[in-house]
């Protein structure tokens, strides 16, 4: 048995190499957790030819960390959705077929030549064909997994990767799935033709140049998952959503510890939380003080709660963005974990499911934080996940608050992606001069200042704090 271990090491090695990732760190950390058998698995899921990219990589080796980790206990109740692998060379296929070979050149022109050419690059992908044989492993999958909606996700092989970024550079698309099937099919390659388009996006292209990644041969791989959620009514969503970091750098107060970890949280699916839209407000918790707020006035508590909530709507075959106070009420299973009553000057929890006025709850996940494990859970998974990959992560999510028999929900955390942040562990915190004089500091602030350095600045716009914030 003893002379079969370096064999078996080294099966997993070429396989992880040529299904998941060739980059030496991933491999590294990958074949300690992953085995034979959940690679064969991945085998079964997978969909055409290549490997199945950064995105997909990391969700899976998150999940075997996680499960192997014995400190989160056999009840931690955390999954990840049922998942569907696209693998990069059909990227190729695609382009081959339909003669866009022409584009590849697009890294190497100027930036303004980019942006110019982008829509013909959109347009054209989407008049574009896959080959029969592709078609027809897609409606298969279809036809497996019936009216559940899906989200169609960028896995490229440089997405997600140890020392670059990629985070909104791709596309992700929702596909509610609720048509015949031929709809369904159509609106899935649709999708799949869009995310190949946007390896052309101007702002991948250039990002690449900045790493000096633009000879790299980046290929497109696509990460299928069914959408997390329960169903309310004609929508479909998940109880809370959000993203977590294994390192809080956004302190606005000095007890606040960084290696606790900090959650950006919504109401509904998680993109609220990842592309933190200009006009609404995740809740922001320090998991060291998950019930310490930037600020405790009642009025700034409800003006920077969540106002929207991104949603399936199942009747209308769409995602859907739609005001809080038209979709949530009193019937809500989870209610009382996600909200408050505003009472004029303060917050009351609700235990009634009697409501007099609905335009009074406020999305505060007080409950939430103070009355289920979240907070410890999450702060162990963060802390596995950091060990495991030596370095920071950042992760996104998906809750489920099912009422269980005593006081607590049952809570289920569904890991949607994971990604390392090596770029924190890497930099070094910059010192600041000690001997400057007033004249020289244009302003200062030691309230929620994050980590970074921008250099070369040759115009700032100072805009007074009446103004904003009137």
């Amino acid at each position: 048995k003893a002379r079969l271990i370096p064999r078996l090491e080294e099966t997993k090695v070429v396989l992880i190499r040529s299904m998941i990732s060739d980059q030496l760190r991933y491999i590294n950390i990958a074949k300690e957790w992953l085995t034979v058998n959940d690679l064969a698995e991945i085998r079964r899921r997978k969909i055409g030819a290549g490997r199945i990219g950064g995105k997909a990589a990391g969700m899976l080796l998150a999940q075997h960390i996680l499960k192997n980790t014995p400190d989160l206990g056999e009840n931690a109740n955390i999954s990840v959705p049922e998942s569907f692998y696209v693998g990069s060379d059909e990227f190729y296929s695609f382009i081959a077929l339909n003669n866009f070979g022409g584009w590849n050149d697009q890294k190497y022109k100027t930036e303004e030549e980019m942006r110019t050419d982008f829509s013909k690059i959109e347009q054209d992908f989407q008049k574009g064909d896959f080959a029969p044989y592709f078609l027809d492993q897609i409606q298969t999958m279809l036809i497996k997994i019936g009216k559940q909606p899906l989200i169609v996700r960028s896995s490229s092989l440089l997405e997600d990767s140890f020392g670059t970024a990629f985070a909104g550079k791709y596309e992700s698309i929702f596909c509610p799935n609720q048509g015949t099937l031929e709809e369904n099919l159509k609106a899935l390659t649709n999708a799949i033709a869009q995310i190949y388009a946007s390896v052309f996006n101007p702002n991948a292209l250039v990002y690449r140049r900045s790493k000096g990644l633009q000879d790299y041969d980046e290929r497109m791989a696509l990460l299928i998952q069914i959408v997390e959620g329960e169903r309310y009514g004609d929508y479909l969503m998940p109880h809370a959503a959000g993203v977590a970091f294994s390192r809080n750098l956004y302190r606005w107060a000095p007890q606040i510890r960084v290696e606790d970890g900090f959650v950006r949280l919504v109401w509904g699916l998680g993109t609220r939380a990842v592309d933190r839209v200009g006009n609404d407000y995740p809740r922001l918790v320090a998991l060291s003080h998950p019930l310490l707020r930037p600020s405790n006035e009642p009025q700034n508590i409800r003006r920077y709660s969540q106002q929207y909530v991104d949603l399936i709507d199942l009747k209308q075959n769409k995602l859907a963005t739609l005001p809080v106070k038209d979709v949530l009420d009193a019937d809500y299973p989870p209610l009382r974990y996600i909200a408050q009553m505003d009472e004029g000057g303060y917050f009351e929890s609700i235990r009634s499911l009697i409501i007099k006025d609905t335009k009074d709850l406020v999305l505060t996940f007080d409950v939430l934080l103070q009355r289920t494990p979240f907070t410890n859970r999450m702060k162990g998974i963060l802390r596995a996940l950091e060990l495991a990959y030596h370095s920071p992560v950042d992760v996104e999510f998906a809750l489920s608050l099912k009422q269980d028999v005593g006081l607590q929900p049952k809570l289920g955390i569904v890991m949607l992606q994971c990604r390392p942040q090596s770029h924190l562990g890497e930099s070094e915190t910059e010192k600041m001069p000690t001997n400057l004089t007033e004249k020289e500091v244009l302003f200062s602030s030691d309230f929620m200042v994050p980590r970074g350095k921008i250099d070369k600045i040759n115009f700032v716009v100072y805009v007074k704090a009446k103004n904003y914030f009137a």
